[in-house]
């Protein structure tokens, strides 16, 4: 059966004046209008498609990839409002997707961007959209592991850094001090696990996590110092723009990774930066 909101591989029936019909399983017969239709497609063909409900409330396919599907958040921008019924965002299709007036936390007003969760409603069976996304949030103890990597949408800004939904499950906190730049809110990035503690809670990170993360950022290191024969000027007091630029990892992984060669004795630090220990000290 085709699953409504999202991507279904479903196959051509036959074809008609208003486009191709595709077989949905219990949902019977689905059209595809002919705009929508790829070249070179005929009867009997398997064919990728998304299921929504058009304007009139039926259910259709189409080729195009909305931004976000049933089950999943995003960050959608108002298009326009319904003073009676809600706001609609824009999704990526023909259709704008409605977000009830009872589904928004506040007021929203045209051109406002949102952080929404898909869903289905019981009631209407109708494709909607919510802001009240805790609700949507999956509060069961998560299964994640250290280092494991995770795509993050950024959901706000905290005392401590900022919250991200992971995987579209759980809630997460990357802390401000080990990042090199301020997130966006809707900015979709890949991170990694750094803990789950004992009360559930996710840290995060956007570097791995312990040993598995200092340990290719100690090679990377003693290949800059070669390149740069044998000396680097980033110390304690270098800013941390300075070191994301100059080698793409964070202050705090760069820390511990020339920690980590220190205690190897295959580098010395100095109130100047770090060098090779196999280059002499400046005179």
């Amino acid at each position: 059966m085709a699953q409504i909101g999202k991507r279904n591989q479903l196959t051509v029936l036959k074809e008609a004046p208003p486009g191709l019909y595709l077989d949905a399983g219990e949902h019977g017969e689905l059209l595809l209008p002919g705009q929508y239709i790829p070249d070179g497609a005929k009867v009997g063909d398997t064919l990728d498609v998304f299921v929504y409900r058009d304007s009139e409330d039926r259910l259709v396919a189409t080729t195009e990839t909305p931004h976000v599907m049933v089950g999943e958040f995003a960050y959608l921008r108002v298009v326009s409002i319904n003073p009676k019924v809600g706001v609609f965002l824009d999704w990526g299709l023909a259709k704008d997707l409605l977000l009830p007036i009872r589904e928004q936390k506040e007021r929203l007003a045209y051109g406002d961007w949102v952080i929404v969760f898909v869903y289905i409603d019981a009631k209407t069976d109708r494709i909607v959209a919510s802001t009240r996304i805790n609700r949507h949030l999956n509060l069961t103890a998560p299964t994640y592991v250290e280092g494991q990597p995770v795509n993050l949408l950024i959901t706000g800004p905290t005392p401590l850094g900022y919250n991200a939904i992971i995987e579209n499950t759980h809630r997460g906190l990357l802390y401000g001090n080990d990042l090199f730049a301020p997130l966006a809110v809707g900015e979709r990035i890949d991170g990694f696990v750094r803990e789950v503690r004992e009360d559930g809670k996710i840290d995060l990170s956007l570097d791995r996590a312990g040993y598995q993360r200092v340990a290719p950022l100690t090679g990377e290191i003693l290949a800059a110092l070669k390149a740069a024969g044998g000396r680097l000027p980033f110390h304690d007091d270098s800013s941390p723009e300075e070191i994301r630029a100059a080698l793409g990892m964070s202050k705090k992984a760069f820390k511990q990774a020339i920690g980590a060669l220190f205690k190897q004795r295959a580098i010395v630090i100095t109130a100047h930066g770090i060098r090779l220990a196999t280059t002499p000290p400046q005179s």
